[in-house]
């Protein structure tokens, strides 16, 4: 009977756990007893352990709980894995709603308008899209027209004929965009052909002084002087076009204009808008190194640079790491656009290296450009000419020092690694190094100036001392550096096609712009006490074009002091190809200063 009561009082346990039988009998013999060493006590082979059964119940609940919990973490786990989706669907949304809303509102208003605007929001589209889609989806039936069209047409061309049908279809270019125009006031075919010669002039002086001519890679060159010339056209016959690049310089420069906060609170509000260099243009150099140092950690920067890589290695043939300094450079300046390609300063081959500081040379950046449109100087010209620089320095520095090495950012990027961003541990970290670089910078930046334009006034006072033994020192006719060069720059004015009785004003602004700065240049040409007021407009337009660039002494210090920072090793290197960018990168202003010439007519869109 003892036993019935057992197992009526286990039967609960047993209906409710069926395998806890099992392992209960499996701890006895075959047949069913129990061990020997508890044999004395009799144990019911069909009993449960109660602390057993309470945790088998325990973990029922536990089950239980769990199974309604699978919906909740579920939710959670594929939030966690799409969630990239979301947040660019939900940015989708708000773009579109803005694009919409601005559309609306502001179409017809100044400084807003239609354009911008929807250019972003088609960037962003295509992004997103792209995002979803693999863009070999597009590209592969676009890859498949361009071949069987313009590479059939390509191909069945001799080898031999690419380059002159290629330079004869950007000669006639050339003249049907400049004389088929209208002659108006003092801009008459006449001077437009002095100004076509000049370019040829100019192209033939590179060729003849090129380090190798026969390795000079035309395509680039005949690439790049087209495309100098399709970019004046659009900015300075379109308003859409000066729209376009006015509001990217003006994006460039309030970006780097965010520093002047950082010194206003080291500092106060007055000294940060000084017109000092020190004040106006340190800081913002020093914020822009390190917000470049975080971008490349985080890898935004490595994905722009490989897109611009494969781009202008398919239309000029150059490698990635001079085409992102060419394209950052009208925007962002020498100094800041040198350190976009840090971690490939090492690597880079001396034709790169040079072609980095024509860059420099060759144009202003977007962090003085509101500066200079705030003196009264044409703004059209001064966007333009930055923009114009992009192809231009590619070709003439090209022209002047060929490639005979390899580079290997050559079509895609391979970015090398670097020892200091080995011990970054995240992207705070990386902006506080890049402070200390861009201190460092600054500072190197700072020296050079003050030792190189000191030294151009030692000179200027040897020769001063030496002119008044000649009679040279009366006002206006002193011995001096910018005296010598204005008139060994008399012919360059005449070639740029400059009206006759302009020709000295405009080789004078020339050569105080190479002495001391452009910033000197472009205050006597709107100083109303100085004959230079008094141009005529073609003249002004002229030598702004001719003095839009960083090409001065004092820049050669910086772009030395800069690179051999960013690259103790290859300083040597950087000394050794610096003259020679100096030249090129004048070279370059004085093109886009000889296509203005061919371009400017008194019709032209006034956007003052």
């Amino acid at each position: 009977m003892a036993t019935n009561d057992n197992i009526e009082r286990s039967a609960p346990a047993y209906s409710a756990h069926p395998a806890g039988l099992q392992q209960q009998s499996s701890s006895s013999t075959d047949t069913g007893y129990p061990d020997e060493k508890n044999a004395s006590t009799p144990v019911d082979q069909y009993a449960v352990d109660p602390e057993k059964q309470s945790t088998r119940v325990g973990s029922l609940r536990a089950d239980s709980d769990e199974s309604d919990q699978k919906p909740k973490n579920f939710l959670v786990a594929f939030l966690l894995r799409h969630w990239k989706k979301f947040f660019q669907a939900a940015g989708f949304l708000l773009f579109t709603v803005w694009w919409i809303y601005g559309l609306v509102k502001y179409r017809n208003t100044d400084g807003k308008g239609w354009l911008i605007p929807t250019l972003i929001y088609i960037a962003i589209c295509m992004r997103v899209f792209f995002n979803f889609v693999p863009s070999s989806l597009v590209m592969r039936p676009v890859r498949t027209v361009w071949k069987h069209t313009a590479v059939q047409v390509y191909d069945r061309v001799p080898a031999n004929l690419h380059h002159p049908l290629a330079a004869l279809i950007a000669v006639a270019v050339f003249l049907i965009g400049t004389f088929v125009p209208e002659e108006t006031g003092d801009n008459t075919r006449a001077n437009r052909a002095i100004s076509v010669f000049g370019l040829v002039v100019m192209l033939a002086l590179m060729t003849l002084t090129s380090r190798n001519w026969k390795l000079i890679p035309w395509r680039t060159v005949i690439g790049g002087m087209l495309s100098q010339y399709i970019i004046a056209i659009f900015v300075l016959r379109t308003k859409a076009g000066y729209d376009i690049f006015k509001f990217i310089s003006d994006m460039a420069g309030a970006l780097l204009g965010f520093a002047k906060d950082g010194l206003i609170f080291l500092t106060d509000e007055d000294l940060a808008n000084s017109p000092w260099f020190l004040t106006g243009v340190i800081p913002a150099i020093i914020f822009f190194i390190a917000l470049v140092q975080m971008l490349y950690h985080v890898g935004f920067l490595a994905w722009f640079i490989q897109k611009f890589a494969v781009f202008f290695f398919w239309s000029l043939r150059v490698s990635g790491a001079e085409a992102i300094v060419a394209s950052a450079t009208p925007f962002i300046g020498q100094g800041e656009s040198a350190v976009l390609i840090r971690p490939f300063m090492d690597h880079l081959t001396k034709a790169e290296i040079h072609q980095i500081m024509t860059c420099g040379f060759a144009t202003i950046a977007g962090s003085v450009l509101v500066a200079y449109i705030g003196m009264g100087l044409n703004p059209q010209a001064l966007v333009s000419s930055c923009i114009m620089s992009i192809p231009a320095t590619l070709a003439v520095s090209k022209m002047r020092w060929p490639e005979t090495e390899e580079p290997i950012t050559m079509g895609k990027v391979e970015v090398p690694k670097n020892e200091e961003d080995e011990h970054t541990v995240n992207a705070l970290h990386a902006f506080t190094n890049g402070s200390w670089l861009g201190l460092k910078i600054g500072a190197t930046i700072v020296a050079c100036l003050l030792t190189t334009i000191a030294f151009v006034a030692l000179i200027n006072g040897l020769l001063k001392w030496w002119g008044g033994y000649w009679g040279l020192n009366e006002p206006g006719l002193v011995l001096s550096i910018q005296l010598i060069l204005s008139r060994c720059l008399y012919p360059v004015a005449w070639l740029l096609g400059v009206p006759e009785q302009d020709l000295l004003l405009v080789a004078e602004l020339i050569g105080t712009k190479v002495v001391i700065n452009e910033f000197k240049a472009f205050a006597d040409l709107v100083d109303p006490k100085k004959p230079f007021i008094h141009m005529l407009p073609r003249s002004k337009l002229i030598a702004t074009y001719a003095c839009c660039g960083f090409g001065n002494i004092g820049s050669l210090g910086i772009q030395i002091g800069v690179l051999s920072t960013i690259s103790p090793k290859r300083s040597g290197d950087v000394v050794k190809v610096s003259i020679s960018a100096f030249f090129c990168g004048v070279l370059c202003t004085l093109t886009s200063a000889s296509i203005a010439g061919m371009l400017y007519n008194e019709g032209m869109i006034d956007m003052v």
